[in-house]
């Protein structure tokens, strides 16, 4: 009888992050790269000359993709070391290259190196992941380059800009953290074969005190790995430094999404967009007649714990001791793979509702004929001055008018009458005419389609031209 409704399932894998991403970071997935290592580090040993036969090595090649996990669990239980229950293991399927397993080898070589590995491998799943998120926005953006909308600074009513530049303010950040996510993974050193505390002299002394041989030891390694360097010097770890770079990656991510959802929720409450939903998805139990901004709302909660969780990682760098200190192990087990499988749930989320933003023009035409005529104030100031008027005297009357009409829409419920008061007043006949004209609304708009324009061609397809077109975006899970 299946026991899942009596134990903890991770919310992350069973409703947020893809399979794809949650794979990257299974057992399987982690000690396969162990495997990698183990045999790596034979080859580059054989290729130098070291007692490495290569019968050894393809006996471990036969097996690597072999795990009895039972086995696995009873070994670490005697053992109560996780890496060696894995050496005994892998020589009991193995036992011609037991003799050599692990030559010279710390357990840092295989766990820090196998997770620089799998955090490279996750940096690359989110540039796709991000990239698809930026198609979404710039097609959203390009659609909607010049429909003008109101703007809002401290979210009270400013400019006007377009629905298209306010898209490419979203997809703006999210293009910031593409480069960091690229520039991370580019970067990203390998911890390589540095011994038991840094100093490579297990291996010089297999190398028979040839310094050439354990650095070329290092190179071939790190390059079987697909790695251009190794990080110049470790203690028994590579410094947590670089777990820091990786969270502040994942966080960045985070915090642009985040401010994409906000956006999106203070958007819906206003009614202008919102969020794409399914025709039978329920907003509330009680209040059939609503639809929340639930995916926005997750994206929001998700972000939170990736921002908050991040700081781990710093405490983690400034608490390690000397060359190395066993309490940087457990957190560093589930912050980091946490955020990877929670940054990429994020980052589904923002794709689905980029591609199926709904937007409604009439509500942002209508918000805009209210608010309009108090925008266009300077305009018919400006123009009632150039046809002969008084500055002064016409800026009095603006003033007056305009309180009145505030009133009249704030405390009467009625439409905005400043328009139909200004054309009233004598002071202002000679521009009477030109009143409807001066509050177009795409007279102050200003460039902002042309910089969506110039944003999309010169940011955006410049960098989606370097990134494989994804197919269809993972699926979004309750």
């Amino acid at each position: 009888m299946s026991d899942r409704g009596d134990r903890f399932d991770h919310p992350l894998i069973e409703r947020y992050a893809s399979p794809e991403m949650a794979r990257l970071f299974s057992p399987r997935e982690r000690h396969t790269a162990w495997r990698d290592l183990w045999i790596c580090l034979a080859e580059a040993q054989h290729e130098l000359g070291l007692p490495v036969t290569r019968a050894q090595i393809d006996e471990l090649r036969r097996h690597r993709d072999t795990f009895d996990w039972e086995r696995l669990a009873h070994l670490e239980r005697e053992l109560r070391h996780d890496v060696m229950a894995h050496v005994h293991h892998y020589g009991e399927l193995a036992p011609t290259a037991r003799p050599i397993l692990h030559l010279g080898a710390t357990s840092c070589f295989v766990t820090d190196n196998a997770d620089l590995m799998l955090y490279r491998r996750a940096l690359r799943l989110l540039e796709r992941r991000l990239a698809a998120v930026l198609r979404a926005l710039g097609a959203f953006a390009e659609a909607w380059r010049d429909q003008p909308c109101l703007g809002y600074t401290h979210f009270q009513v400013a400019q006007p800009v377009t629905v298209g530049k306010r898209a490419c303010l979203w997809a703006q950040d999210f293009v910031l953290d593409l480069d960091e996510a690229q520039r991370v993974a580019d970067w990203l050193p390998f911890r390589g074969v540095k011994g038991t505390t840094g100093t490579q002299a297990s291996f010089l002394t297999l190398a028979g005190g040839d310094h050439g041989k354990v650095e070329a030891l290092d190179r071939r390694v790190c390059a079987a790995m697909g790695f251009a360097k190794s990080i110049p010097v470790s203690g028994q770890t590579y410094t947590r430094k670089l777990d820091w770079a990786v969270h502040q990656a994942l966080s960045g991510i985070a915090q642009s999404a985040s401010k994409f959802a906000a956006d999106i929720r203070l958007l819906s409450h206003e009614g202008e967009l919102e969020e794409p939903s399914e025709s039978k998805q329920i907003g509330s139990s009680a209040m059939a007649y609503k639809k929340n901004p639930m995916r926005c709302e997750r994206v929001g909660s998700l972000a939170r714990y990736v921002i908050e969780v991040a700081t781990t990682s710093a405490h983690t760098a400034a608490a390690q001791w000397l060359e190395r200190t066993l309490d940087d192990s457990a957190v560093r087990r589930i912050a980091l793979p946490e955020s990877f499988l929670a940054v990429d749930g994020i980052l589904v989320l923002v794709e689905n509702v980029a591609r199926g933003l709904v937007v409604y023009p009439r509500v942002i035409e209508r918000k805009l004929r209210e608010q309009l005529p108090f925008l266009a104030t300077e305009e018919i100031l400006m123009a009632g001055v150039a046809a002969g008027g008084d500055r002064q005297d016409l800026h009095e009357r603006v003033r007056v008018h305009s309180r009145a009409a505030a009133h009249a829409v704030k405390a009467e419920g009625r439409d905005n009458p400043l328009l139909e008061q200004i054309a009233a007043d004598p002071a202002f006949a000679a521009i009477r005419a030109m009143l409807p004209s001066l509050v177009d609304a795409r007279r102050f708009t200003g460039r902002a389609a042309q910089q969506v324009d110039a944003f999309l061609r010169d940011e955006l397809a410049p960098r989606l031209a370097r990134l494989p077109e994804a197919g269809p975006g993972a699926d979004v899970r309750v």
